[in-house]
C-alpha cells in the first residue's frame, strides 16, 4: 500500500526519474490507509455475521458502528453503558493495528529513504497526529446516548499506541535503533534478547494453559455458546471474539502463574490458594475457567511458567554474551537483571490486558499488575541467572 502511494504522480522530490508523493503527505495517506483497511475488514467481518444470523442480528449501521467501537477499544478506549464503563482492549486487534502503523512507518521510511533523527520526528509527529485525529473522528460517529465514548482516554490511548507503533517501524527500518543499541554498554543487548525471548515464552506458555483448560471443558464451551443463541454464524462470530481476547486471558493466566492469581469480577478469584466462583458474563472463552471451588490441576502446573521463561531468558543471555562482556560471573548477574526485567514487562503485560466490564461486581478484570510483575521478577530472575551463568560457562569451556 505504501509503496503503491509512493509511486503516485504527485509533485514531490525526483529520485532516480521516479516521482514520488512529498515525505509528509506519504505520512498522512499511509497512516489514513491503515484505518480505512482495519475499519473496513473489520467492518465488513461484523456485518457478515449479524447478517447471516437467522436471530436478525445488528443493522449495517449497527454492525459498522460496532466495528468502530471495537477499533476505538483496542486503542485503549472507554465505552459509557448503561451497565457501566467499558474499558477492556482486545489485545489480538490491538496488535494488528500496532503492525499496520508500524509497517506503514518502515514503507514511508524506504520510500524517502529516512536516515536522520529529525526526520522521522516529523514523520512520527505526523502520524500519531493523523492517527488521533482519526480516533476522534471515529469517537463522535459512534458516539451515542446509549454508548457513549470517553474521548479524554481514547486520544491519549490512540497516541500512546501510535508513538509506539510508529516509532518502532520508524527507529529499525532507518537504522536508528541499530545506532542507539551500539551505543549502550556492552550486556545491554543480550539483555534485551533475553527479556523478549522470556516475554515471548511466557505469553505461549500462557497460551497453552488456556487452550487445555478449554480442551478439558469443551461441554461448558458448547453449553455458553448455545446459551447466546444465533446459528453457525453466530458460533464464528463468538469464536472470533475470544480469539480476539486470547491474549487478554494468557495475561491473566500469568497472574494465575505468578501466585497472586486473577480476578473476573469481584466475587471471581482464581489462584492456586483457592478458588472463588460467581456468576460472569456469557462469554465461552470464560469456560476456561474451574467449573468447582477446588484447584485445577492445570493451575498448579502453570506454577512453572515464570522459571521456564527465566530459563530461556538467561539461556538466550549467556549465549549471546561475547568476550567483552565478562565470564560466567558477570553473566550471572546479568541475568537477574534480565529476570527483573522481565518481571518489569510481564506487569506492563498484565496491566494492559486488564480492565473494567461495568460497575459492581464487574469493575475490575485481570490479574493484579504489580503483585504479578514482583513474583514474575523474584521468581525469573533466580532461573535466568543460573541458565545465564552454565550457560556462559559452558561456551568458555
Amino acid at each position: 500500500m505504501v509503496s503503491l502511494l509512493s509511486r503516485l504522480p504527485w509533485r514531490g522530490p525526483d529520485d532516480g526519474g521516479r516521482r514520488t508523493l512529498p515525505l509528509i503527505w506519504l505520512t498522512v495517506a499511509a497512516t489514513v490507509a491503515v484505518t480505512v483497511a482495519g475499519l473496513v475488514g473489520l467492518g465488513l467481518a461484523v456485518v457478515v455475521v449479524q447478517t447471516l444470523d437467522p436471530a436478525g442480528g445488528l443493522p449495517a449501521d449497527g454492525s459498522i458502528a460496532l466495528a468502530g467501537r471495537l477499533w476505538l477499544l483496542a486503542q485503549g478506549g472507554e465505552l459509557d453503558l448503561a451497565s457501566g464503563p467499558l474499558v477492556l482492549a482486545p489485545l489480538l486487534l490491538t496488535l494488528g493495528i500496532a503492525w499496520g502503523l508500524s509497517q506503514a512507518a518502515r514503507g514511508v521510511t524506504r520510500a524517502h529513504d529516512v536516515a536522520s533523527a529529525r526526520t522521522a520526528g516529523r514523520v512520527a509527529g505526523t502520524a500519531v497526529a493523523v492517527h488521533v485525529l482519526l480516533a476522534l473522528l471515529i469517537a463522535v460517529v459512534v458516539d451515542t446516548r446509549d454508548a457513549s465514548v470517553g474521548v479524554v482516554r481514547t486520544a491519549a490511548g490512540s497516541a500512546v499506541l501510535a508513538a509506539a507503533a510508529v516509532g518502532w517501524g520508524l527507529a529499525r527500518e532507518s537504522g536508528l535503533l541499530d545506532a542507539a543499541l551500539e551505543r549502550l554498554p556492552g550486556p545491554a543487548r543480550p539483555v534485551l534478547r533475553g527479556v523478549l525471548a522470556g516475554l515471548l515464552t511466557t505469553v505461549a506458555l500462557c497460551t497453552a494453559v488456556v487452550a487445555v483448560a478449554l480442551a478439558s471443558d469443551t461441554g461448558g464451551y458448547a453449553a455458553l455458546s448455545r446459551s447466546m443463541g444465533g446459528a453457525a454464524a453466530g458460533a464464528v462470530g463468538l469464536v472470533a471474539l475470544g480469539a480476539l481476547l486470547l491474549p487478554n486471558a494468557a495475561a491473566a493466566v500469568l497472574g494465575l502463574a505468578a501466585g497472586p492469581g486473577f480476578l473476573v469480577g469481584t466475587g471471581t478469584l482464581v489462584s492456586v490458594h483457592g478458588v472463588t466462583l460467581s456468576p460472569v458474563p456469557a462469554l465461552p472463552l470464560l469456560a476456561a475457567l474451574p467449573d468447582t471451588q477446588a484447584v485445577p490441576l492445570i493451575a498448579f502446573a502453570s506454577q512453572a511458567v515464570p522459571a521456564i521463561a527465566g530459563l530461556v531468558a538467561g539461556t538466550t543471555v549467556g549465549r549471546w554474551f561475547t568476550a567483552t562482556d565478562g565470564g560466567s560471573v558477570v553473566a550471572g548477574l546479568t541475568g537477574i537483571v534480565t529476570g527483573g526485567l522481565l518481571g518489569v514487562a510481564s506487569g506492563a503485560l498484565v496491566w494492559i490486558a486488564g480492565g473494567t466490564l461495568g460497575d459492581g461486581g464487574l469493575a475490575e478484570v485481570g490479574a493484579p499488575a504489580i503483585a504479578t510483575g514482583i513474583a514474575v521478577a523474584a521468581q525469573s530472575a533466580i532461573a535466568a541467572a543460573v541458565a545465564a551463568t552454565v550457560t556462559r560457562w559452558r561456551s568458555l569451556v
